[in-house]
C-alpha cells in the first residue's frame, strides 16, 4: 500500500503553519528590500550584527528618516513571527518525530525542540535590544543584540539541520495514521 509523501502527508494545520511562516517570512523579505544600503548590505541583518553603537549609527544613517519606519515595522512584525516560526518548527519536528520510537531519535528530537526554543527566546531578546537601540545606539545594546542574533541563526541553522538528520536517517515514509 503507497503512504502519502511529503507535503500529502502532513497534518492540514501544519500545513496552514508552513504556508503562514512563508508568508510572515515574505513580507519581511519585501520590509528589508529598501533598508539595502551600503552600510546595511543586508538590510536589518546588518543592523542586527553591527556589534558597536558606530556602525549601528551608520546604518540608520544611510537609512535615513523612513528607513527607520521601515526597520521598526520589521521589527515589530518580527516579533509577531517569532511564536508563528516557533510553533511551526516544533510541530514540524513532532511530524517528523511520528514514527521515530528509539532513543537516539528522540533525543535528537529534544536537542532539536531545545534548540528552536532557544532560537526564538534569543530572537525576542534581540528586537527588543534593537528597538531600544534606534536613538541614540549604544554599544551594550548593540553588542548584545549582535550576541543573541548569532545564538538565534546558530540554534536555527542547527535545528534545522537536526531536522534534516532526523529526516535522512529515515529508512521508510512516515507512517499515515
Amino acid at each position: 500500500m503507497d503512504h502519502p509523501r511529503g507535503w500529502a502527508a502532513m497534518p492540514p494545520k501544519l500545513k496552514i503553519l508552513l504556508v503562514a511562516t512563508l508568508l510572515v517570512l515574505a513580507a519581511l523579505w519585501l520590509i528589508n528590500q529598501p533598508l539595502q544600503t551600503s552600510s546595511a548590505p543586508q538590510g536589518v541583518v546588518s543592523f542586527q550584527v553591527a556589534g558597536t553603537a558606530d556602525q549601528a549609527h551608520a546604518i540608520l544613517l544611510s537609512w535615513q528618516r523612513d528607513g527607520e519606519t521601515w526597520a521598526k515595522s520589521y521589527l515589530w512584525l518580527s516579533l509577531l513571527f517569532i511564536p508563528i516560526y516557533l510553533i511551526t518548527l516544533l510541530r514540524l519536528t513532532g511530524h517528523l518525530m511520528r514514527d521515530r520510537p528509539g532513543v537516539r531519535e528522540r533525543m535528537v528530537g529534544r536537542w532539536v525542540r531545545t534548540l528552536f526554543v532557544t532560537a526564538a527566546i534569543s530572537d525576542l531578546v534581540e528586537n527588543i535590544l534593537l528597538l531600544n537601540n534606534f536613538n541614540p545606539p549604544s554599544d551594550t545594546f548593540s553588542l548584545w543584540a549582535t550576541i543573541f542574533a548569532l545564538i538565534k541563526y546558530a540554534g536555527l541553522m542547527l535545528g534545522i539541520a537536526g531536522l534534516i538528520i532526523i529526516r535522512a536517517a529515515r529508512r521508510h515514509p512516515l507512517e499515515h495514521h
